[in-house]
């Protein structure tokens, strides 16, 4: 019934003002890539869809944002995005759907809560809590060095959040032993810092209403002719 499509900006975000390192091993998109997105975006304009972009957020923060404002108003909302850090979203009424190409066939895999709880054993929220200990190395956040996810997912089981963990490090009360227990001890900073790059904001300003996002009508003869030029023959 509503659909909106979400880009990131080329300005940086509040997490490059925060960590220096934040995507720093990034490659740019590819140039062939580039010159098409602004034919997408002519393509997605003409079908009347909506394009959202904010300043300062990324657009895991945009569709995060929409996906809590959907699901406030009674939707079932689906997220399609190829990243998993979205799963931090997934609840009962949020649902992520990722594709991916497998013997030249595009397959969805679909998670909600219960898929998120199924596969990793955690809560989706405490995934972000997983991320903070383990870090990204494709969006280079740090996490804890040498905790791997697996350690960093029987942890969050263990201890439920970062914080409390560390209050158990601090009181003596945690059963960690040697230089797993020392890495995690010297390097509260390094997982805080993890834990709020990988969390998706979800109070992103957006001018748009879920009203302004309805379904509607193509622009047919526009579609038709960029389809045209673009020599798609269906």
């Amino acid at each position: 019934d509503y659909i909106a499509v979400a880009f990131d900006l080329k300005a940086p975000t509040a997490r490059h003002k925060m960590y220096d390192g934040y995507k720093a091993n990034r490659k740019g998109m590819p140039e062939e890539l580039a010159a098409q997105m602004p034919i997408l975006k002519d393509v997605l304009r003409a079908m009347n869809i909506t394009i959202i972009e904010k300043e300062g957020y990324e657009a895991d923060d945009v569709l995060g944002t929409l996906s809590r404002i959907g699901e406030n108003s009674g939707l079932d909302v689906v997220l399609l995005t190829g990243d998993r850090d979205s799963f931090q979203l997934a609840t009962d009424k949020v649902s992520i759907y990722i594709p991916r190409t497998k013997a030249g066939k595009t397959e969805t895999e679909i998670f909600n809560r219960d898929k998120v709880l199924e596969v990793y054993g955690v809560e989706p929220k405490q995934m972000i809590e997983v991320k903070g200990l383990q870090g990204d190395t494709s969006d280079n956040i740090p996490g804890v060095p040498g905790i791997g996810e697996k350690t960093a997912l029987s942890l969050v089981k263990k201890y439920g959040t970062i914080d409390h963990l560390y209050e158990c490090v601090e009181n003596n009360t945690d059963d960690l032993k040697g230089k797993q227990r020392e890495k995690i001890a010297e390097n509260k900073e390094l997982a805080m810092l993890s834990k709020t790059l990988g969390t998706i904001n979800l109070e992103t300003p957006i001018e748009k209403s879920i009203d302004d996002l309805k379904m509607k009508e193509w622009n047919k003869s526009e579609v038709y002719k960029i389809f045209k030029e673009l020599k798609f023959n269906r």
